[in-house]
């Protein structure tokens, strides 16, 4: 196993070293307009993934990889010169699908952003259902239910008086 420090220096070099090899050497005419985006090494150092976008249509992304395929050999030939690791590694390319995941979230946030809008436009001209404050004003009783309130409590209370007398008194007898 190899440091994972080192793997990560290396997958930035091989990213750039493909990068300007790509510009500068490869001639052919089916490459589009690539960049490569990413790079990602095994950790004992013997595959490289480099992740690529191409700027254009379907069909210009399918022949920029083949073109990709085509000139992996020169391609690993100057990683293997630049680097000067022992094994050169094997090159794999994946189209990179970041910046169209992208393109679907920033559309999704824009749907969201509209609902929320019409939610809050709707909310604008909304009225509480019940009363506008209804914690504000004191309830009035009725003297006649407050009377009932207060036999309730004297009910109560003869009834809490009662069951703990009964408590306390069990509670003796088992200590006996």
């Amino acid at each position: 196993m190899v440091d994972v420090a080192r793997a990560r220096k290396l997958a930035v070099r091989i990213r750039e070293i493909v990068a300007s090899t790509i510009e500068l050497q490869v001639k052919d005419p089916r490459l589009g307009m690539v960049t490569i985006t990413d790079a990602k090494v095994t950790p004992d150092l013997r595959e490289a993934t480099l992740y690529y976008t191409v700027y254009g249509s379907d069909e210009e992304r399918q022949s920029s990889a083949m073109a990709l395929e085509s000139a992996k050999g020169v391609l690993r030939s100057q990683v293997g010169r630049q680097t000067g690791v022992r094994y050169t590694p094997s090159l794999t390319f994946v189209a990179d699908v970041v910046p169209e995941t992208a393109g679907k979230i920033e559309e999704l946030l824009a749907k969201a952003r509209a609902a929320d809008a019409e939610l809050h436009a709707l909310a604008e001209g909304a009225q509480p259902a019940g009363d506008p404050d209804p914690y504000r004003l004191p309830r009035a009783v009725d003297d006649g239910e407050a009377d009932a309130a207060a036999d309730r409590g004297a009910d109560e209370d003869v009834a809490a008086e009662a069951h703990h007398a009964r408590y306390h008194a069990v509670e003796a007898d088992e200590q006996r």
